[in-house]
């Protein structure tokens, strides 16, 4: 009887094509809404873990002052020495790398092409922090960095912009004014939310200092912590350091501020997760009116056929089988419209992904939920039409005009 009553179904849906699509459109939309908006927020959400990824894993990031900024008012607080990087290097455990550094800026010049970029100052520890490799050339050399030596490794983007396709290892560049030698060139990192990684000239930190800011501080020290050990309790002692080293009385806020990068991760993430919900929900509010139109039309549908049931009634079919009927309809009509939003929402996300630079990621898990969910849409507001139909008196509905 299944089987005969899908069949039926199909044929009834077929009768009224342009009428079947537009009772389905609202689950079209609602489906290929819901499935768009969650894809892209998991590419979103995996976009941002990457880049929070490519500062390193179990990194430690110490700056002065109570956040990213130097704070609003008040004296602007010290910068670190060189004998709070050895402190740390020294006195706490679990510690993997220790990289310091200071950040300038200005125009990096070969031959006739020029490019403004951000000039770090560090040591080797850094690329081991950062998980960093050279594409082409080498790191640092320890006589290099105890020197001072006017060498220097570029970002790919720094690379394509003065040098094209060319190789730049054993060129001579100038930052303002002053000339060092290209000694390698970083692998890719790419472009995302902390803006362009690639876009950097890295030195030996005395250079920059002796160079550039024209003194020994330290504008931010980066640890790496060893993945034996738990990063919340490094941090910990980490800042316990600090307040010691920078006589931070007890009670007093710290004039420091250290960064998990894990913890960062862990935030943004969940911000991205809430936000890419909320969206779906809304985008499920669709579903729902979808369904109710499901409901209306297959009112009308029972109105117009209210003849043909009382026929099947007088013919010796039951109400049971007059109610499977019409919940089939609704069902099958439901099914199509979630299967076409499926569609939809593959093409948009497989469009959408490389616009807003994000991966795109198919959850199965997801798009089975949606279609079980129109499913479900056609059981529940498709029952009341079909109960109805199936509540008709053979007598009366043969009567009907």
């Amino acid at each position: 009887m299944l089987g005969t009553t899908v069949i039926l179904a199909f044929r009834a849906i077929n009768r009224h094509k342009l009428r079947s699509f537009l009772t389905t459109l609202g689950i079209i939309i609602g489906v290929a809404a819901v499935v768009t908006m969650v894809t892209l927020g998991n590419g979103a959400t995996a976009a941002v873990r990457e880049q929070i990824s490519s500062l390193g894993a179990n990194v430690l990031q110490l700056r002065p002052g109570q956040g990213f900024g130097r704070g609003g008012g008040g004296p602007r607080p010290p910068d670190f020495k060189p004998a709070d990087l050895t402190a740390i290097e020294n006195q706490l455990t679990g510690v993997r790398a220790v990289a310091p550094m200071v950040q300038s800026s200005g125009t990096a010049i070969y031959e006739g092409s020029n490019w403004s970029t951000t000039v770090y100052g560090t040591t080797a520890a850094y690329f081991e922090v950062q998980s960093w490799k050279a594409d082409t050339g080498r790191l640092f050399m320890p006589e290099e960095e105890e020197a001072g030596k006017p060498v220097c490794i570029i970002g790919n983007t720094v690379r394509t912009n003065l040098f094209q396709s060319n190789d730049p290892v054993g060129k001579r560049i100038r930052i303002k004014g002053v000339s060092c030698q290209v000694i390698g060139a970083l692998a890719t990192r790419g472009q995302g939310g902390f803006g362009d990684q690639d876009d950097v000239v890295v030195m030996p930190i005395k250079f920059v200092q002796r160079r550039f800011t024209g003194d020994r501080d330290i504008s931010q020290i980066m640890v790496a912590v060893d993945d034996a050990y738990d990063t919340s309790t490094v941090q910990a002692s980490l800042e316990e350091l600090m307040r010691e080293r920078r006589k931070v009385k007890p009670g007093a806020e710290d004039n420091f501020n250290v960064f998990d990068t894990k913890q960062i991760s862990d935030t943004l993430t969940g911000t991205t997760t809430i936000l890419t919900q909320i969206v779906a929900a809304v985008a499920a509010i669709s579903l729902l009116v979808g369904g109710i139109g499901i409901m209306n039309i297959m009112l009308v549908s029972v109105t117009e056929r209210t003849r043909e049931i009382g026929i099947r009634l007088a013919i010796g079919a039951v109400a049971r089988e007059v109610l499977m009927q019409f919940l089939v309809e609704a069902i099958v009509l439901s099914c199509l419209g979630g299967l076409i939003g499926l569609f939809l929402a593959l093409v948009a996300s497989v469009a959408i992904a490389p616009l807003m630079q994000v991966p795109f990621i198919f959850d199965v898990k997801v798009n089975v939920i949606a279609f079980l969910f129109s499913a479900a849409i056609g059981v529940v507001f498709g029952y009341f039409p079909a109960r109805r139909a199936a509540a008709l008196n053979p007598i009366d509905a043969l009567r009907h005009e």
